[in-house]
């Protein structure tokens, strides 16, 4: 819970009570590698804050898996229209490794959302935060070269050249394996 504390800490100045009101609704949550948080067409009841471990988002298209997004330490992870709007979910969420969650119901960030403000401020943080990311990788697929993609997310995400296959990584790159191991072999 230290690592969700911090990270909310990081970005909101909350006092003791409010922060315990927040981090008493998430609750402890295990998931083994291989293991879905989410499958496609379901809706979308929970945001997951990875305490330790690695998840994908993915969606397979013309029978290949696409990845859109891997997240790590400290990172939160739902579906967000989903969650928000209680729409059919399009991606699936799966662990890449043995993962440590913490796990809060929709419902109770709606309640959280109502009754507590900082939870409000920081929960603004985390949409404009997925915002920011998603124009910065349309950007990214739009004007940098596969190379320039690898540099930044190897000086970026270390990890995840230690802990993710790297087709994950390729895919979500944008380009094939292939093309992955002569970059990582050229740098």
């Amino acid at each position: 819970m230290e690592n969700l504390k911090n990270c909310i800490l990081s970005q909101v100045t909350v006092e003791k009570n409010s922060l315990d009101n927040i981090l008493s609704v998430f609750e402890p949550f295990e998931i083994a590698k291989g293991e879905f948080f989410l499958k496609s067409g379901k809706i979308c009841r929970q945001m997951a804050f990875i305490d330790s471990g690695f998840m994908r988002m993915y969606d397979i298209v013309d029978g290949k898996e696409i990845t859109l997004w891997i997240g790590s330490d400290s990172k939160f992870i739902t579906s967000l229209s989903s969650f928000v709007f209680e729409t059919s979910n399009n991606w699936n969420i799966q662990a890449i490794t043995d993962c440590k969650l913490h796990i809060i119901s929709r419902d109770n960030h709606m309640k959280l959302s109502k009754n507590e403000p900082k939870w409000l401020e920081f929960d603004n943080f985390l949409l404009a935060n997925s915002f920011a990311l998603l124009e910065k990788k349309m950007f990214t697929q739009l004007h940098t070269t596969a190379k320039q993609r690898f540099l930044n997310l190897r000086d970026e995400e270390p990890n995840l050249f230690k802990y993710v296959p790297l087709q994950y990584i390729a895919s979500m790159l944008g380009i094939t394996p292939e093309s992955l191991s002569r970059l990582r072999k050229m740098n």
